[in-house]
């Protein structure tokens, strides 16, 4: 049971540090303080943002997928199970991977930021003095 938790936590760290990013254009104030401060201040920007709680609808979305596919994964494995001589069982077992599969589609899908985010950040940035050209 070890083993399928400690490789979900893993691709979950992975599928979060596919997360899109602003990418600056090197105007005077980026060479100025250098990659170092400017990686620091869109951290910084992005934790605002968060705090803010502007990427909402990304919660919104995961529990959605999350649940249609526990739904489908549900009524996948009664029918399976059905034929195998144990519905019960089966329909448990389609709802765990349903609901997985859901939320790994979320996850695997989910690295672009709520408009609003990322214009939140985008301001942010634009007021310490950086340039956004776009999110990558």
């Amino acid at each position: 049971m070890r083993r399928p938790l400690a490789l979900l936590l893993v691709t979950s760290l992975i599928a979060l540090g596919c997360a899109k990013r602003p990418v600056l254009y090197p105007n005077e104030h980026y060479q100025a303080v250098g990659e170092p401060a400017a990686e620091k201040d869109i951290e910084e920007c992005m934790e605002l943002a968060s705090n803010a709680k502007l990427d909402t609808n990304q919660t919104a979305e995961a529990a959605k997928r999350t649940g249609t596919g526990a739904a489908i994964g549900t009524a996948t494995g009664a029918a399976t199970g059905a034929l195998r001589g144990d519905a019960g069982i089966g329909a448990l077992t389609g709802l765990v991977s349903g609901a997985i599969v859901g939320l790994f589609s979320w996850m695997l899908g989910s690295s672009e930021p709520a408009p609003v985010f990322a214009a939140y950040v985008d301001r942010c940035l634009a007021e310490r003095g950086y340039e956004s050209i776009g999110w990558k």
